[in-house]
């Protein structure tokens, strides 16, 4: 299954650029088959590439410093970018079809099933979902991708009956020109504007999951996501078969497609045929939010004739992923929530309208020049007595806060934080940590967030 990949990446002058996980599962994927081919690899932060004892010890390997690589990036047959690498302010012209990813030499070369999901929220948890469903009636199924294990390190376990379900950043996708064999679109925010020229760059980005499928293949979107909506509609042409996930019956621009939509008793209807019953006592993953989730999951057992029972059994016994609408305990009559995958606002209004009960929100993180305008008008409405902001969006959002019911309390750090939480949030509430922003800048990630928060939370006396 790996020959034709290996004989692609065979004789080339290659360039790793950035070398976080994916970029040294690629490394060890060459080395593994191209025993004494040279290799070059390049990071922002040097560091980084010294921590990997047997890639210093490597001979036929060249690092390259930043201000090297990025004069030289014509001169390589294949530049395997890592996601987070950024080509924002850097003209690709040149190069551009040189730039490659794991995503899309599996894609191309490997000879599997695949499912890809991507989204600016609800890509684990629908990833997750679709994977323990497949799990539990297909017998070799896979889970891969920003999820967190790279497609190279797997690509040895497969063979042509695998199924393999992608967890797709809009950075995994940024260049890619393969589509998985069903595409999943689950909605679009204003999100990671730093990494992008533009917010409609951002949009292409994530649209490459369809824009390349053929005939035989099936692309599922969220309608309900009107800038999805819009942007679709402009597409030249789908090829493959359309599946418009909706919670409105009327919400259809598509003749042709499929419908699945939500009714007003519970009922998930499938081209108008009742198929799943979704009460929320019945099921752990809470939330309109989650309810489009599990559409596109249902949608994609039914696209494989899987038995819906089953799948809605395993729906019903999903737990949430951490850091998302996490119940961390209650503490003195106070409830504490853990949202800290909540990178864009509309992610914070889901919690809040979930959960009900917010009497204490916490938000604030990095500012990648997101439009808060509708968010703080959304929170001058709300019932929300205690607004703590973090930096720095968080000090902007507050700065926006007019309604005098709501005491807004500016502070530096996530202590600072609880500690005004736990002495101002009514006994029989809520306090959320929801942040409508990135953590990068103050943290290494969303987890590492969250996991002090519950730290902090947990702690009796700070």
């Amino acid at each position: 299954m790996i020959n034709a990949l290996v004989e692609y990446l065979k004789n080339k002058k290659i360039l790793i650029l950035g070398f976080g996980i994916e970029g040294y599962s690629t490394y060890l994927f060459i080395r593994k088959y191209l025993k004494k081919q040279k290799i070059y690899i390049s990071d922002v932060k040097p560091e980084t590439i010294k921590k990997y004892k047997d890639v210093l010890q490597d001979t036929n390997i060249e690092i390259l410093d930043k201000e090297k690589y990025l004069k030289e990036l014509e001169n390589y047959d294949i530049i395997m970018k890592s996601p987070g690498i950024s080509f924002a302010n850097i003209d690709t012209t040149k190069f551009i079809n040189k730039i490659k990813s794991q995503l899309e030499l599996f894609l191309e070369f490997i000879n599997v099933f695949t499912i890809g999901i991507t989204g600016t929220k609800g890509k684990s948890t629908t990833s997750s979902l679709i994977y323990e469903i497949l799990k539990e009636q297909c017998e070799d199924v896979h889970l891969l991708g920003n999820i967190g294990i790279p497609l190279f390190d797997e690509i040895d376990k497969l063979n042509e009956k695998s199924i393999v379900v992608l967890e797709l950043s809009s950075h995994q996708l940024e260049f890619a020109e393969v589509s998985p064999n069903v595409a999943i679109l689950l909605n679009v925010f204003e999100e990671h504007l730093d990494h992008y020229k533009s917010y409609d760059h951002y949009i292409n980005s994530k649209l490459n999951i369809c824009r390349y499928q053929k005939e035989n293949d099936y692309f599922l979107y969220n309608i309900d996501n009107e800038i999805l909506k819009k942007n679709i509609k402009k597409m030249k042409s789908i090829k493959s078969k359309v599946y418009e996930i909706s919670y409105l019956a009327n919400n259809k621009q598509n003749d042709n497609s499929e419908l699945v939509v939500r009714s007003e008793n519970n009922i998930l209807s499938y081209n108008n045929k009742e198929v799943l019953y979704t009460d929320i006592e019945d099921r752990k993953l809470l939330g309109n939010h989650n309810l489009n989730n599990i559409m596109f999951a249902i949608t994609v057992a039914k696209i494989m004739n899987l038995n819906l029972k089953k799948a809605q059994q395993v729906i019903y016994n999903f737990e949430p992923l951490p850091h998302r609408m996490e119940y961390v305990g209650e503490f003195e009559g106070v409830k504490y929530y853990n949202d800290s995958i909540a990178t864009v606002p509309e992610s914070t209004i889901n919690a809040i309208e979930t959960l009900k009960d917010v009497n204490t929100l916490i938000v604030g993180g990095k500012d990648r020049s997101v439009d808060f305008a509708s968010f703080i008008q959304y929170l001058n409405n709300s019932n929300i007595k205690n607004l703590i902001c973090l930096p720095d969006t968080g000090w902007t959002i507050g700065n926006g806060i007019i309604n005098k019911n709501i005491c807004v309390e500016i502070v530096d750090n996530m202590e600072e934080a609880v500690r005004f939480a736990k002495t101002n949030t009514e006994k029989g509430h809520i306090c959320l940590l929801s942040p409508a922003a990135s953590s990068y800048g103050f943290f290494k990630n969303f987890k590492e967030r969250g996991n002090l928060f519950k730290e902090l939370v947990k702690k009796e006396i700070l």
